[in-house]
């Protein structure tokens, strides 16, 4: 006789996770609290800072995972209820409504945190009392204008009270993703500051940090989402876990890969025990080796019993949340511990603002002889090739000139990244121009030939939740019809392309920080993929225009592409002049001409891709002129040309009068 399982509440299972890791990350800062006093040269705060402020990181951390795993779940780990086989409007279930409100509750928990932290940085920074600060008149104001730390936190904190309020709304399935991309967003201001982002090889740092925090987000929160799932007896556990499974053996491996660059760009491997920094660095990696030890016992044991035992999956998983939680912790603590001294004391201008040195000019004949690896667009171009490979061999007669045209397009992104010319975009106007035009017009050209969703949906069976029906559904969607109705992608594809040059302080606040890098490559790619999915793209858009009306779509748009060249090209001021002498070039550029010479870049490569974009378009023409008269054939055969005679019929009367 089975046994009879009773439901349980799962917020003190939360609330247990949260305290864990704010615990250990006040305990183990506050143990280093001398140190880092004597490192920054402040007097002791009191306790309430020197344990708050970890402690408070740390819970942060673990709200921004349960808001990242509860919508994960509600959106891609059990079905919402269906009508039908499309998703758009799909209501949730109730085990789906259960978690996207968690997620909203973990995202205003968080908001909270990001507004208590402002005080508690300008405490930490000043080495005044926690209390003094937060009823001094002007404290917040200081702490907000002032102090870089609290600016992240009150933006931390406005996403993240967006979320919340859009999560405690939102009730069908879409809105879902949206809150997924978005608590996973609420957090990455935090992936852009601390110790990764400063020093020497602070490029490796950010990204390798960025894909450290995304996935630990993933694995925590999704996983405290199915023990939540299982402890109130919800329907689908055993596919949801299956899922889960899969995307935590990626998780793990992402943040050991990411782990070990980013603590090798801090300390070298025979200093780690003779710092603090060491010390708990080696204590979270015997935490991420122990968590994937239970990952492995799951995938073994408690994963196939599943359907028998489900109670062995949620006591087990229940455990790996708290080590997950302790380890969290240790994380936190990180960005408050001493590191230990830079590698290269003697630090270059160029190193400080982008990790590392240049020693001449980019041009067309060392463009190749440099390389340095990016590791965060170049990364995911390397993981989109290879899943695209997996897929097209699932699907029989895939065609390989759309998997060529996928794959010129990722290893554009990777040639162009990791080369001399991109390690010349933060130093050179030409390089960012070059590196703006083939991310935005050569890339997205070439991916959307590889016709991707149409992949997808070959080669995945229908009628079942899976990448074919979020495909399928996403093609049908509102928002698609909305950004691919030609006047809005055309604007959409112009409006960041002006807005960047023409806003001359949006221009170098992107440029001289490498969050606006990372924002400004992932515009270039998205937008650019838009418009041209709408213009030449194989992957269906339901009620795209004919061809023809493409074609005149794009005759509009070139001169508006290649007026802001010939603007570039005119314009005698310099744009983030600051900036680019604040780098200390040793070539000591003429910035003007460089500038000229990137307008010139902007008017002549647009021309390029829309070569290639005409020729498909003709082609389309053609190929739907010819199709059309096929028809017209066909029916007239069908009707013995019944329309023809009558009109033979015609012309014969009319002669005869």
């Amino acid at each position: 006789m089975q046994e009879k399982r009773a439901v349980k509440a799962a917020w003190p299972f939360y609330l247990a996770a949260v305290l864990v890791a704010a615990v250990i990350a006040g305990a183990v800062a506050q143990s280093f609290v001398g140190e880092s006093l004597a490192v920054l040269g402040i007097p002791d705060p009191g306790w309430p800072t020197t344990f708050g402020l970890p402690a408070l990181r740390g819970a942060g951390w673990m709200l921004a995972a349960l808001a990242v795993g509860s919508f994960l779940f509600s959106a891609f780990l059990i079905p919402p209820r269906m009508v039908g086989q499309d998703l758009n409007g799909a209501p949730l279930t109730v085990d789906g409504h259960i978690a996207s409100r968690t997620g909203a509750w973990a995202s205003a928990g968080l908001a909270l945190v990001g507004i208590v932290m402002i005080p508690l940085v300008l405490s930490d920074v000043s080495g005044e009392p926690l209390a003094n600060v937060i009823f001094e008149a002007n404290a917040w104001s200081t702490a907000i204008e002032q102090v870089q730390e609290s600016q992240v936190w009150l933006i931390v904190a406005a996403i993240a009270a967006v979320v919340a309020a859009a999560g405690f709304v939102a009730s069908t399935w879409w809105p879902q993703v949206a809150l997924l991309i978005g608590a996973v967003i609420a957090i990455m201001p935090l992936a852009l500051t601390g110790h990764s982002a400063t020093g020497g090889n602070h490029d490796y740092g950010t990204n390798s940090f960025i894909w450290h925090l995304t996935f630990m987000l993933v694995w925590v929160g999704a996983l405290m989402a199915l023990v939540a799932h299982g402890r109130r007896l919800g329907p689908n556990l055993e596919p949801a876990v299956r899922r889960y499974s899969n995307i935590a053996l990626f998780a793990f491996l992402a943040m050991l890969v990411s782990g070990l660059i980013n603590g090798a760009i801090r300390i070298q491997l025979t200093e780690l025990t003779d710092y603090d920094y060491g010390w708990v660095l080696i204590a979270k990696a015997v935490g991420l080796l122990a968590l994937g030890v239970l990952g492995y016992w799951h995938r073994q044991r408690t994963i196939p019993a599943l359907s028998k035992d489900p109670k062995a999956f949620t006591r087990l998983a229940a455990v790996e949340v708290i080590v997950m939680a302790a380890v969290t912790g240790l994380a936190a603590t990180l960005g408050r511990t001493p590191p230990p001294p830079p590698r290269d004391p003697n630090l270059t201008q160029m190193q400080v603002q982008m990790g590392y040195n240049l020693a001449e000019p980019v041009t067309w004949g060392n463009w190749f002889t440099l390389w340095r690896f990016e590791l965060l667009f170049s990364v995911i171009a390397i993981l989109l090739a290879a899943f695209y490979l997996h897929l097209a061999r699932r699907v029989e007669g895939w065609q390989v000139s759309r998997t060529v045209w996928w794959l010129l397009g990722c290893g554009a992104i990777v040639v162009t990244l990791s080369s001399r010319l991109g390690m010349h975009m933060p130093a050179a106007y030409s390089a960012h121009m070059a590196v703006h035009m083939i991310l935005s017009m050569g890339v997205p050209v070439l991916l959307v030939l590889g016709a991707p969703l149409t992949l997808v949906r070959a080669a995945y069976p229908a009628g079942e939740f899976n990448p074919r029906q979020w495909v399928e559904s996403f093609q049908r969607s509102t928002f698609l019809r909305v950004v691919t109705y030609p006047p809005v992608s055309l604007i959409q594809f112009i409006f960041f392309f002006y807005a960047l040059y023409l806003f001359i302080p949006l221009y170098e606040l992107m440029i001289s920080e490498h969050a606006g890098h990372v924002i400004m490559n992932a515009v270039f790619l998205v937008s650019g993929y838009f418009y041209f999915w709408e213009l030449i793209g194989p992957d269906e858009i339901p009620q795209r225009a004919d061809a023809k009306i493409r074609l005149a779509w794009l005759w509009i748009s070139m001169p508006v592409h290649l007026f802001m060249g010939v603007y570039l090209m005119q314009l005698n001021i310099v744009l983030a002049e600051d900036f680019y002498q604040a780098l200390q070039l040793p070539w000591q550029p003429d910035l003007l001409a460089d500038q000229k010479v990137g307008g010139g870049i902007a008017w002549a490569t647009g021309s390029f891709p829309l070569v290639i974009v005409f020729g498909v378009l003709f082609r389309q023409w053609l190929l739907d002129d010819r199709a059309e008269t096929a028809e017209v054939d066909r029916r007239a055969e069908e009707t013995d040309d019944e329309e023809w005679r009558r009109y033979n019929e015609m012309l014969a009367q009319y002669n005869q009068s």
